[in-house]
């Protein structure tokens, strides 16, 4: 276990040192105020608005608590509480004192976070509007850049700007890169030009190069800027009268070697460096219709749960980073999972319903996106069924108990929520990313949906990786877990990442393939973090010594 102080990923906005929200109707107000005496750890401080984890754990949980505690809110408008800064981006100091480990899997977080917008703003109406009033660099734009729109004061003095590369020897590392042509499609010389330059762009021309979508005076920024909001509001589905749910702190149990929920288990074998995660089924009666649902809060079956595997995902990557190698469990009644999932089916356009599914889905893509070796065990007791079997399709690998002698062997039930109700970010659901979306394997699939499947069932519909015996079950999976333990964490890491992205490429995947592959590899070379390199120097006056090889 790290000796380091343990990052928490739950928070309150009574805790806030860094971001101010308010609310107005349907727009609510996320003003970055961020305290520069705020790191969440030593040795840097937070100037001009630049940020460092602990800043984007809040953003993190605010919009959670606007998504789900705030249904009226149908626009956030992002801005800065700061003169003349909007953001300056990750604080370069942080960076510099900072491991590998802990730089990348910040850019993981902060890439989760800032997708998480995308992800509302097409599923759940929730539309974000960035008013930059003030300088606005690196991540500061990156953060803008998830947003639906960008409106630029044009006080000649603030502008937008993506120097990693000449300054720091680096890339954008939260999908700036992607995002300025994928998505805002900026010219590539143009895009060139924007991101060689330390000064950015202002004004006039940041809205003709499409940087920004458009700029405003400052006598007149503001009423431009609620002017937007309310237009973006205008085309939302989110409900003026909803009632929200409080999003309550969870029950947790930290231990030595164990994190403990309610629904959700995980245990530590530090020695073998294997992670168990434990998803329990529900138990006893579950409402049924909006108003149990409502009445339920945060603590109805499907958003607790949903919150607690999140929050065990994150505490585990962060917290734990020789346990390379997640074994996913279930257990319990897979017909109360399935009658769970048949709710959420039946009210899924209903806003409450909307949400939960969203956090599961983006919690569901958390495993996707994490750089662990995922091997799902099918044992007796386990209901790996419909939402639950989201967990064994993520895996790398799937075991699954034959038990032909037994009444009640082990089985999976492919159900309907198996067929896009949780797509990854590749726009497949997870049964089309497992098949390449060929229709004879996917359409005997459906033929078998919520059937019990045994493992030799399992197996010979491809759902299964193998399906050994009770005689053969504990030497196998041993001997499989033992071998993937003892291989390299990086060949692993790029070797998996490429497997589970096997579907369509877009912005998403773009984003995070750069993130694991070029970002990984430029910020551990010598030209960025050596003892010259530029993100080593920045600010202490000394220039960069760069290995002029090109490779």
């Amino acid at each position: 276990m790290s000796t380091a102080p343990r990052v928490d990923y739950q928070i309150h906005p009574s805790q806030y040192r860094h971001w101010k929200l308010s609310f107005d109707g349907p727009v609510a107000t996320l003003k970055a105020d961020f305290d520069e005496n705020g790191g969440l750890r030593p040795g840097y401080k937070l100037k001009l608005n630049s940020y460092d984890l602990g800043v984007d754990i809040e953003l993190n949980d605010a919009i959670n608590r606007i998504r789900f505690e705030h249904p009226e809110v149908r626009t956030v408008v992002v801005t800065s509480a700061k003169d003349k800064v909007f953001c300056s981006g990750a604080n370069i100091f942080m960076l510099g004192v900072s491991s590998h480990a802990w730089k990348v899997n910040f850019c993981k977080f902060t890439n989760e976070t800032r997708n998480g917008l995308e992800d509302s703003s097409k599923y759940s109406g929730l539309k974000f509007l960035a008013a930059v009033n003030g300088a606005c660099a690196g991540g500061g734009y990156e953060l803008a850049l998830a947003c639906d729109e960008i409106l630029l004061v044009d006080d000649r003095s603030s502008a937008v700007s993506l120097p990693e590369v000449p300054l720091l020897g680096v890339l954008p590392g939260t999908g700036g890169l992607t995002r300025v042509t994928d998505k805002r499609k900026v010219r590539h010389d143009l895009a060139d030009l924007f991101c060689t330059s330390v000064e950015g762009v202002r004004g006039q021309k940041a809205k003709d190069w499409r940087l920004v979508d458009d700029i405003a005076k400052p006598a007149a920024f503001a009423a431009r800027v609620r002017e937007r909001a309310l237009e973006l509001a205008a085309g939302s589905d989110r409900p003026a009268e909803g009632k929200g749910v409080e999003l309550t702190p969870l029950q947790r149990t930290i231990e030595a070697d164990r994190l403990v929920y309610p629904n959700v288990v995980v245990e530590i074998d530090r020695a073998r460096r294997v992670a168990t995660f434990t998803v329990k089924a529900p138990v006893g009666p579950q409402p049924t219709d909006i108003a149990g649902i409502e009445a339920a809060g945060a603590g109805w079956y499907a958003l607790a749960m949903a919150r607690e595997l999140e929050d065990a995902i994150l505490s585990m990557r962060t917290n734990e980073l020789d346990i390379g190698t997640w074994l996913v469990q279930t257990e319990g009644d897979a017909a109360a999972v399935l009658a769970v999932d048949a709710v959420l089916m039946a009210h899924k356009d209903h806003w409450l319903v909307r949400e939960t599914i969203g956090l599961l889905r983006r919690t569901f893509s958390r495993l996707d996106v994490s750089s662990r070796s995922l091997f799902a065990l099918v044992e007796e007791g386990s209901c790996f069924a419909g939402s639950f079997l989201e967990l064994a399709l993520a895996c790398d690998r799937i075991y699954h108990l034959a038990l032909p002698d037994s009444d009640a062997p082990p089985t999976i039930t492919v159900g309907d929520v198996n067929f896009g109700l949780y797509p990854m970010v590749t726009g497949q659901s997870r049964l089309e990313r497992r098949f390449y979306a060929e229709q004879p394997a996917l359409e005997a699939v459906r033929a078998k949906a919520g059937q019990a499947l045994d493992a030799d069932a399992a197996f010979a519909l491809g759902l299964v990786t193998s399906n050994p015996d009770d005689i053969d079950w504990a030497d196998e999976t041993r001997i499989a877990i033992e071998e993937r333990v003892a291989m390299s964490p990086d060949a692993l890491t790029g070797m998996e990442a490429n497997l589970r992205f096997n579907g369509p490429e877009n912005m998403f995947t773009r984003v995070f393939g750069r993130l694991t592959a070029w970002q990984n590899w430029i910020f551990q070379r010598p030209n960025a973090v050596g003892e010259k390199g530029a993100l080593k120097v920045y600010g202490k006056g000394d220039k960069a010594a760069f290995d002029w090889n090109r490779v």
